[in-house]
């Protein structure tokens, strides 16, 4: 079985053996499809009149793509169960408070009330950081949305008043919004668009003021946001300035401005700036980090910063439905293709490096080093989403609840008030959630993220002789109200997912009616069964869904079953650092091995494929979580110390307990692996216990164990390798140390220095270094070094007059604006 192949039976051909024959097909599936059946709700009266006289000024564009779906929007799904409803409860308080509280300590809204002039004093933070206010305005409106508490809604419609009475106060008289600019360089708007994040900001205000208007049906915030946008629209476009901005997002956000408002202007200038991407008229290029470098209809693998790329493909998917622009299907396949198939953690993570916060290689995929930003985790989420709804494909699907259930919820602590910026698939101990950052994208966007969670279950569409359908895209307990053929409808689903593999759906419209249920059978799901009130079930396989179509009358109900089985998951032997390791995987779920559970050496421990493993429901661990135990070895080098070979013996076996990757790092500190060696040859060794490494600065993601944990490096650049930097540190002067339990005679060392320069990153080799020794009172150079060498991809040996000490420091000095970093550091005693 192939889990992220999606090479299966039930869909009709496979992308992994051929990217362009899927497009074809996929493009023939979509064309079979008529328009959806359910359309968005209806803003409420209070929304803005377009502008007739300006939307048929020029012939319109706007035209549905044959065969899109229609979510069932967020406002009309009451999610219920015992998985995602605690979820939403905690986002709606602890995370919600969370980013108001941190919003307001660290500037960020006072931001606009030194713009208005109601307070005095120079803007604070990073340029960018409207935005944070911005996403957070609209993660609370979808809380209340979803909420059925009266006094919860009003509590923070009050509170969003405020902030929007705020933000409003700060909009200059042309219909500019933009804090940093406004106090910091008011003459200078649009003048670094590569950089400076203005249309970022302005899009995630478009977000915020439609999420607002459709929790609220008040304009407050939708009228600075068509102001804003009306200024955009006379600023940019053919015949204007035309440029893009470096961050996507304006593209999307325009979008839904025009869904909500019917203001074609948005529209068009949305497609504008996916047109004008990578086109150099009379500018020049941002690159590959920006998805800058070439035409987006002439892209085809990911490249770049990764929450850049999904903004981007989500924006253009949205274009593609929106005009029927056929000509953005084939990149957008290929480019998905690329990104799964080549560029895709196990955990839906994606955007490997830290130095451009994104792509670099295919199959670059380190585990130690992982970037996976929450936010870029959250962008694929969104894009595959759009491409379900372009395709009806459930392929899409599979991804995007590959995120959810794992790269997007472990970026935020089951408490709701600690998060994950950087997404590590392996972590000595160190890494551990931040009740914030300097740079906050990542909170704000889980909290809008798990809030509109429910506008992603459902979805309504009918096929080209007009039957219409509904697609039951996620299995998460809920009810549901729509419209079938023009019937109201209401869908209840109860099921214990991810924990249990059965969904229950209670099907009850105002009149029968006919219509095609459409179930997704998950790309692992194997042998699952369909009754119809109580009855085997008669459906055909389509696109990944169980299709059932019937006379449906209130009161049916349908039972489907997925046996969820432990799946040991293998890599492609393209990614070396996974070659001899497997995952665990249990339904969505991908599972982790945590030092809490199995103490320090978690990393020394081997699981065979031969070793049985079984499955436990533990109600009071970690909020309730299904465990995986069974029996790992170990690898003990002790016994080989003075041996070269031995006769082969059996392993100490030890057991193991298994937990959700989202779970980990709620307790204690300690070590953990999503990939765990088959055998205990591939494990690591056991770390000297006698050694404690320790830096002047070491990032989050990074450890200085890594310095002798005993991985031979291929090469300078390490790729997949656990090591250690001091990045984003640049041209400074740093040290790394070793302390001995007890004193040692030391006579050299050899250096394996760490650099990814020539690969985009922010590491190179020091400029200097030198060896110091601890002499009781002080820190002593080594006397009569033989050479301190910076060589690239070789250790780099010096000996000296032989020094017995209890700690030996690594002391260099950094190039003139760039990091630097080690793979290893051995002693020679």
């Amino acid at each position: 079985m192939s889990l992220l192949s999606f090479a299966h039976p039930r869909f009709s051909c496979s992308l992994a053996a051929s990217v362009p024959a899927f497009v074809a097909a996929i493009a023939m599936a979509a064309g079979s499809l008529a328009q959806a059946q359910s359309p968005p709700v209806a803003p409420p009266a209070t929304a803005p009149a377009a502008k007739a006289g300006e939307r048929n000024a020029e012939k319109s564009i706007a035209k549905q793509m044959p065969g899109t779906l229609t979510p069932v929007p967020a406002r009309n799904v009451r999610i219920t169960d015992e998985f995602w409803a605690p979820k939403q409860k905690i986002n709606a308080e602890a995370t919600l408070n969370a980013n108001i509280k941190q919003c307001a300590d660290t500037g960020r809204i006072d931001n606009f009330n030194r713009a208005s002039g109601k307070l005095q004093g120079k803007y604070e933070g990073y340029f960018f950081n409207d935005s944070d206010v911005y996403k957070m305005i609209e993660g609370a409106a979808f809380a209340m949305m979803t909420s059925d508490d009266p006094a919860f809604r009003a509590k923070v419609d009050a509170k969003l008043d405020e902030l929007i009475a705020t933000i409003a106060a700060a909009q200059q008289p042309d219909g500019y919004l933009n804090a940093y600019y406004t106090l910091q360089e008011p003459t200078k708007h649009w003048s670094n668009l590569k950089d400076m994040h203005e249309l970022y900001c302005a899009g995630h205000l478009f977000e915020a003021a439609v999420a607002h208007h459709q929790a609220t049906g008040k304009t407050t915030l939708l009228d600075v946001a068509t102001r804003f946008a009306d200024l955009l629209d006379k600023t940019f476009g053919e015949g204007k300035t035309r440029n893009v901005c470096g961050h996507p997002e304006i593209e999307l956000a325009l979008v839904k401005l025009w869904k909500e408002t019917g203001e074609e202007r948005y529209l068009k200038l949305s497609k504008f700036f996916i047109d004008e991407r990578g086109v150099a008229n009379g500018r020049d290029l941002f690159g590959e980090y920006a998805q800058d470098h070439k035409p987006l209809r002439e892209q085809n693998a990911v490249v770049g910063h990764a929450v850049r790329a999904m903004y981007l493909y989500s924006g253009a998917t949205d274009i593609a439905m929106a005009t029927s622009d056929r000509s953005l299907v084939a990149p957008l396949q290929s480019l998905w293709g690329d990104l799964v198939f080549k560029n895709m953690y196990v955990t839906g993570g994606i955007g490997s490096s830290g130095g451009n916060e994104g792509f670099t290689i295919p199959y670059d995929l380190p585990n130690d080093q992982a970037y996976a930003e929450t936010c870029a985790t959250i962008g694929l989420v969104l894009w595959n989403h759009r491409m379900n709804l372009m395709f009806a494909d459930a392929r899409f699907v599979d991804v995007m609840e590959r995120g959810l259930y794992n790269g997007v919820i472990s970026g935020v602590s089951l408490k709701g008030d600690s998060f994950f910026y950087v997404n590590p698939l392996a972590s000595r101990g160190k890494h551990h959630r931040q009740p914030w950052f300097g740079c906050a994208c990542c909170p704000p966007n889980v909290l809008r993220l798990v809030g509109q969670l429910g506008g992603m279950v459902y979805a309504t569409g009918s096929d080209s002789s007009n039957n219409a359908a509904l697609l039951v895209n996620l299995y998460v307990g809920s009810t549901a109200s729509l419209k079938l053929a023009d019937i109201p409808v209401k869908i209840t689903q109860e099921t214990k997912y991810p924990w249990e593999g059965d969904a229950e759906f209670k099907i009850d419209p105002e009149k029968p009616v006919t219509f095609e249920l459409r179930l997704r059978l998950p790309g692992w799901s194997r042998g699952e069964s369909i009754n119809v009130n109580g009855q085997p079930a008669q459906y055909r396989v389509q696109r990944g869904y169980a299709v059932i179509k019937r006379e449906w009358k209130a009161g049916d109900k349908v039972m489907f079953q997925m046996p969820l089985q432990v799946e040991r998951i293998q890599a492609n032997p393209e990614v070396k650092m996974n070659r001899g390791r497997l995952a665990l995987q249990r339904g969505p779920l991908v599972y982790c091995i945590e030092g809490a559970d199995n103490g320090p050496n978690v990393r020394s421990m081997a699981v065979t494929r031969a070793s049985p493993i079984e499955s436990e429901f533990v109600p009071e661990l970690l909020g309730g979580v299904t465990v995986l135990k069974g029996t790992a070895e170990v690898r003990d080098d002790s016994a080989w110390i003075g041996e070269l070979y031995r006769t082969a013996d059996s392993a100490l076996a030890v057991p193991f307990t298994a937990i959700p990757y989202y779970a980990w790092d709620n307790r204690e500190p300690g070590p953990m692996i999503v990939w765990i060696p088959e055998h205990r040859g591939f494990a690591e060794r056991m770390p000297d216990p006698e050694i404690t490494a320790t830096a002047s600065f070491c990032p989050g993601h990074a450890t200085p164990m890594a310095l002798y944990d005993g991985e031979e490096p291929e090469s300078s650049l390490g790729r997949g390798q656990t090591h250690f930097v001091w990045w984003p540190h640049n041209g400074t002067k740093e040290w790394v140390q070793y302390d001995f339990k007890t004193p040692r005679k030391i006579s050299g060392v050899e250096v394996y220095w760490f650099s990814d320069k020539e690969h985009g990153g922010g590491c190179a080799l020091p400029a200097s270094w030198k060896l110091l020794w601890n002499a009781g009172t002080e820190w002593r150079e080594v006397s009569n070094p033989s050479g301190y060498a910076i060589d690239k991809d070789k250790y780099n040996r010096t000996t000296f007059t032989p020094v017995r000490t209890t700690g030996l420091r690594i002391e260099v000095q950094l190039q003139e604006g760039i990091s630097g970093g080690i793979l290893e550091w051995r002693l020679m005693e």
